[in-house]
């Protein structure tokens, strides 16, 4: 099938998606936030129990999101697409994503924020499935479940 073409049993998967779509970024943005403060300040009282030397590990604080998202995909779906029925899976058989596929997909996602200036989810506007860049260069795509 093209992926221009979609039937018309499946356009109620991606009825809603964009507007779903960010929601559930700016709630994935809130629970990163509140999990990264609740990691930094475990962080910070460890360090000071070993005397310093627990202080190095906020060098793994920017790991985070990668992280988060990374085996959150992996599994079908981050806690903000689940909170609003969205589901992510690969485009050829709607199977969940494989783990590779989720860095993949991770990463496109943040180079589409910092070095592309948001110029690959131009491409969900246009799109009839939805798809922004980083869904189309590793394969995956994202459905409603619900």
């Amino acid at each position: 099938m093209s992926q221009t073409l979609i039937n018309p049993s499946e356009a109620a998967m991606f009825q809603g998606v964009l507007a779903r779509r960010l929601c559930a970024f700016a709630v994935d943005l809130m629970m990163m936030t509140v999990l990264g403060w609740v990691v930094a300040t475990n962080i910070f009282i460890f360090g000071l129990f070993t005397f310093g030397l627990g202080f190095f590990m906020f060098h793994v604080m920017p790991f985070f999101p990668l992280v988060y998202y990374t085996l959150l995909v992996a599994t079908g779906g981050t806690l903000g697409q689940r909170m609003f029925g969205l589901s992510v899976r690969q485009d050829i058989d709607l199977s969940p994503p494989s783990p590779a596929q989720a860095l993949a997909w991770t990463v496109l996602l943040w180079l589409s924020f910092f070095v592309f200036a948001c110029l690959p989810f131009a491409m969900a506007l246009v799109g009839a499935r939805h798809r922004a860049g980083h869904d189309l260069f590793s394969g995956l795509v994202i459905i409603r479940n619900r």
